[in-house]
């Protein structure tokens, strides 16, 4: 390799540095003739390793590094770019082209590592003679002479073993390397590749941990500590012993110096410059747990763990880091109100989740009322009873039918059914309280959340009807027609309610909840949008004369303590025994779910309501988010054409 030669390798586009400081300091690690007879040797060496490679034949193709990824850690931030939390295994990881990582830390990590790098082909015989000769004295490998090419072809290739035989293979793999890659790309993947500590791999992984900062702003004294890490990351690392780190340094700097990359005015200044030591960051906790919880279980659904913890994937939530903090201290305040309020039950939770109905994108979910003392996500992972907050869908299917509106009247009066169990059963429901109204609208029998009404008008529909309208809106939990269904007899999610509701706030439009809106890879690559695709799934109308009832419900009804002084629409839950009580409701722009109950389902205590527990809270969350959000009115059912009555066939 000729003088030429090594200044034109010096002056590529991603080489540690292209000025004459640089080449002169190589040019002086050769050392004047030694460097011809360095280069002859070399050749030489080259040349009989390759004749050895045929006793290497299962030796692993090197051409296979043009297709090499190295596992990388997976990002995930909110709708606004800030970073919620990393994704790995072992290793954390974040790769990046030569080009984006400081010439100073470039400079650094050749003059301690393979000062000879851009001269040699692979192995550096003088080193291996001297490493020979003091393995030779000691009966053992007790010194290497890797370069950085066979550090990666170690790294990537082979194990870890102490032998001449994988000395061996090391060196003929680093040969062949040389020989199918340029020297930039050899340096970017060892960079990207090596270990730094405390489960760091890659350079820009380890600048970010270190120094709170990219690998394309190391200053020289952070590139010269940094560089230091190599020989052994944990014993020179700044997190366990800055002392050791700052001597460590030192020999970087100094050997810079030797080499004449910097002045040793320079080394010395470098070394007394203080640093700022960040943290250590591959195992920091979520700061949104609840959300990130939610964003692998979704991931989970699609992609393998080994994609998910070493594909590099950069996925952006629908969640606004604000708006969930405001969910989360909503329910630690509702918590301690409750607990205030006499609710003595042992493992009393609370989960909230908002969806935005204009894309149903989740927008806040908190799972419980801490996330330290048990990481269940209720709001995804809880099926309970809805009670009466699952009256609005059977009042829709009976407008949907044509055969009944806001107005039409229904007997609430006693009433028995057969159980339909084949046996001798019958079944007589209440109202919540006693009593009886006789004649009342639709209207009336919902806001104020009289059931008998409800079982009734389920049994002239159908309640596989209603069942039928349930899996429109998404919610795909198991349910059986039974004849107590429409007071909530079914099992659910809150998070299958706030998004079932969304669709009422949309008048009829659905997509499938999501908390992911984008997934990309490292370099950008698409791998999922998931851009909203509404359908219509709802007639408008049925839709429109619903939420005019539910807002009654909030103006006059069950629901006033949820009154946020804007246009909202909700209906209260309250089951059997007091054990499950829910507020759900929505804006044009946001639907929430609030449901409080027992983790071992026991009664949370008498005259425990959804009206009386659950609105406040829905309440203080909405009334926060939305502080600065429009007011936006409903659709009104006058628009819309009303349902035609389908005759039987």
């Amino acid at each position: 390799m000729s003088s030429s030669t090594i200044r034109q390798q010096q002056n590529s586009k991603n080489s540690p540095n292209n000025d004459p400081s640089f080449i002169k300091g190589v040019l002086r690690t050769a050392g004047g003739t030694a460097l011809g007879m360095s280069l002859l040797a070399s050749s030489v060496v080259a040349g009989g390793l390759v004749g050895l490679a045929i006793s290497f034949r299962k030796l692993p193709d090197v051409r296979s590094l043009n297709n090499y990824s190295p596992s990388e850690t997976s990002y995930v931030y909110d709708i606004k770019g800030r970073l919620l939390t990393r994704l790995h295994g072992e290793a954390n990881r974040e790769a990046v082209t030569l080009d984006k990582i400081s010439p100073e830390l470039k400079r650094a990590v050749l003059a301690i590592e393979d000062s000879h790098f851009y001269l040699h082909q692979g192995i550096n015989p003088n080193s291996i003679g001297r490493a020979l000769w003091v393995n030779w004295k000691s009966g053992g490998v007790v010194e290497g002479a890797s370069t950085i090419t066979m550090q990666l072809v170690k790294n990537i290739f082979l194990t870890k073993d102490r032998t001449f035989t994988r000395k061996l293979s090391e060196a003929v793999l680093a040969v062949r390397v040389e020989q199918v890659f340029e020297k930039d790309k050899i340096m970017e993947m060892y960079l990207n590749n090596i270990y730094w500590g405390h489960n760091n791999y890659g350079v820009e992984t380890a600048a970010q941990s270190y120094f709170y900062k990219s690998a394309s702003e190391l200053t020289l004294p952070e590139a010269a500590m940094m560089a230091g890490l190599i020989q052994a990351p944990e014993t020179y690392s700044p997190f366990n012993n800055y002392a050791n780190a700052k001597q460590r340094q030192k020999v970087v700097l100094d050997r810079m110096a030797d080499v004449g990359w910097i002045t040793p005015e320079e080394a010395q200044a470098a070394h007394k410059a203080p640093l700022e030591v960040g943290k250590p960051t591959s195992w920091q906790a979520s700061k949104l747990p609840y959300v990130t919880d939610t964003v692998k279980q979704e991931l989970q659904e699609t992609f393998s763990k080994e994609v998910i913890t070493k594909g590099g994937m950069r996925i952006q939530t629908s969640v606004d880091y604000f708006m969930q903090q405001r969910a989360e201290e909503t329910v630690k305040k509702g918590y301690k109100q409750l607990r205030g309020r006499g609710l003595r039950t042992k493992d009393l939770q609370i989960a909230l989740v908002a969806v935005d109905p204009r894309t149903h994108f989740i927008k806040a979910i908190v799972g419980g009322v801490d996330y330290e003392k048990s990481q269940l996500n209720r709001a995804t992972q809880s099926l309970r009873q809805p009670g009466s907050s699952f009256k609005p869908f059977v009042y829709y299917a009976a407008f949907a039918s044509g055969k009944y509106g806001p107005g039409s009247v229904v007997n609430d009066s006693p009433v028995s059914y057969r159980d339909g169990s084949g046996g001798s059963g019958v079944y007589s429901p209440r109202n919540y309280g006693g009593g009886f109204a006789g004649p009342v609208t639709i209207q009336s029998a919902l806001i104020s959340s009289r059931n008998v009404p409800a079982v009734v008008i389920g049994q002239k529909i159908g309640v596989s009807k209603v069942i039928e309208v349930c899996r429109r809106l998404g919610i795909n939990s198991p349910m059986q027609p039974v004849i107590s269904l429409p007071l909530g007899a079914g099992d659910m999610t809150p998070l299958e309610m706030a998004n079932a509701y969304a669709t009422f706030a949309s008048n009829g439009w659905y997509s499938e909840p999501t908390i992911i809106v984008r997934i990309t890879d490292s370099r950008g690559n698409v791998l999922r949008d998931n851009t909203p695709k509404p359908q219509l799934v709802l007639d408008p109308w049925s839709t429109a004369s619903l939420t005019t009832v539910l807002r009654g419900v909030i103006t006059s009804g069950t629901g006033r303590a949820a009154d946020i002084g804007r246009p909202a629409a909700g209906k209260t839950g309250t089951t059997d025994n007091e054990r499950n009580v829910w507020f759900v409701g929505y804006v044009p722009q946001l639907s929430t779910a609030v449901w409080i109950g027992d983790d071992a389902n026991r009664p949370l205590g008498a005259r425990t309501t959804g009206g009386g527990h659950a609105a406040p809270i829905w309440r203080s969350f909405m009334s926060e988010v939305l502080k600065n959000q429009p007011v936006l009115q409903f659709h009104a059912a006058s628009k819309f054409p009303r349902p035609k009555v389908k005759e039987k066939k």
